[in-house]
């Protein structure tokens, strides 16, 4: 019995170190543009991931999905064309003492939101409605169109909300969640020191008032500083890439089970609904860029993160090839320690740096389209356009600095 009870320990040790995701909620009434943000820094054991338009519910949406055959049955973050968002945590503390085997059904309860929700009330009354017990233990995060922004801290019979313009539960409308809820036992939590690291570096953010998309996937996603050892993986860089420089990469909010990252950008009311847009990085964040989609007409979008037939998305199975080069050892507990010589250098010839002007310069783009949108100069059309352009970038930016063949 003992050997059991320790085996169990070890294999949930092991799954709260996979599902350990990162989350978090600006309040429009902070931002500059009075637009709210969801984010979500995705770990999880698929590393395959992509993006979908879906017409199976009232709405028309977006959502993240598993590049494999239940990917039409979860979604794991994303947005309908009214302007409701969701993304999730896991918690570990919602349903401390309870006994239900109904788990691992957040995916399953965000397609339903994203499918027939149009404003937090409505997500409410679909939980409150759902035969119990729900089978989730999670933190749902999520934003409407009409000001709505609030954490939804849920088990399996009941939850708590938590609004992102509330200065009684947070500062400068910035909510944080990894993976525990504030409402239950902490010890039973996990992700506090990603949830110091990212509080610490979005506090900082607006009081600076840098709450923009491009700078909160710096200060995120790509954020390699430790709270707890106060390590900082760019300082002190490995002079080239032509040796090898392991560092130990445990606790930081990019992990090797980071498979992808989405930051909606929701509307300001619910009469510019259509400008809600998701920027999307698939595959690890220090390999990959980010891309930006919006909910068109005709549910085009580009062919770069979207499932193939093979259900893969390309840009996802390249910077999935380039991490390779990031955690090259594959024995022991090799996934515990990154070539940081193949993510930075005093060189500036690693990965991540080769990746920084392409991204940049897909934000200098993206940024102008989404700006002519909210002046009405921009139609599905110059979307779809726009899309192309991104496909073309991308398949000759990898082509051309890494030898990597996109197949679009």
């Amino acid at each position: 019995m003992k050997t059991i009870i320790s085996a169990i320990f070890v294999l949930f040790i092991l799954s709260s170190e996979i599902f350990a995701c990162t989350t978090f909620i600006i309040s429009g009434k902070y931002t500059q543009d009075g637009r709210p943000i969801l984010f979500k820094n995705r770990d999880t054991d698929e590393m395959n991931n992509g993006l979908v338009l879906f017409t199976d519910g009232k709405y028309r949406y977006i959502g993240l999905v598993d590049g494999n055959e239940n990917n039409g049955t979860m979604v794991w973050g994303g947005y309908n064309e009214t302007g409701f968002a969701i993304i999730n945590s896991a918690a570990y503390n919602n349903n401390t003492g309870d006994t239900s085997s109904l788990v691992d059904r957040e995916g399953i309860v965000m397609k339903m939101a994203l499918q027939s929700c149009r404003t937090l009330k409505d997500f409410e009354e679909m939980l409150n409605s759902m035969p119990k017990p729900l089978g989730v233990d999670a933190n749902f995060g999520v934003i409407d169109a009409y000001g709505g922004a609030a954490y939804y801290e849920t088990g399996n019979y009941d939850f708590k909300r938590y609004n992102a313009d509330d200065s009684a539960v947070c500062a400068n409308g910035v909510l944080v969640r990894t993976n525990h809820s504030m409402r239950g036992e902490l010890e039973k939590g996990f992700g506090f020191c990603r949830f110091r690291t990212a509080t610490d570096a979005l506090t900082k953010a607006a009081v600076q008032n840098k709450l923009t998309p491009q700078f909160l996937f710096s200060i995120t996603s790509r954020n390699l500083t430790h709270s707890l050892t106060k390590t900082d993986l760019m300082k002190n860089l490995p002079p080239n890439d032509l040796q090898p420089d392991y560092r130990f990469f445990i606790d930081y909010i990019p992990r090797n089970s980071t498979a992808s990252v989405v930051m909606i950008v929701g509307a300001k009311n619910e009469k510019k609904s259509n400008e809600t847009m998701m920027w999307t990085i698939l595959g690890f964040p220090l390999t990959s860029v980010a891309v930006p989609v919006w909910i068109t007409e005709d549910g085009a979008l580009p062919q770069a993160v979207t499932l193939n037939q093979d259900l893969r998305a390309p840009l996802c199975s390249a910077a999935l090839k380039l991490k390779g080069k990031c955690f090259p050892i594959t024995y022991d507990r090799g996934y515990n320690y990154i070539n940081f010589a193949a993510v930075a250098n005093r060189k500036n010839t690693g990965i991540m740096q080769l990746l920084q002007p392409v991204e940049k310069e897909i934000f200098k783009r993206g940024n102008a389209v989404a700006g002519s949108m909210a002046k009405g100069n921009k139609s599905d059309k110059d979307i779809k356009e726009f899309y192309g352009w991104i496909d073309q970038y991308l398949e000759s930016s990898f082509k051309q600095i890494f030898a990597v063949d996109l197949g679009i």
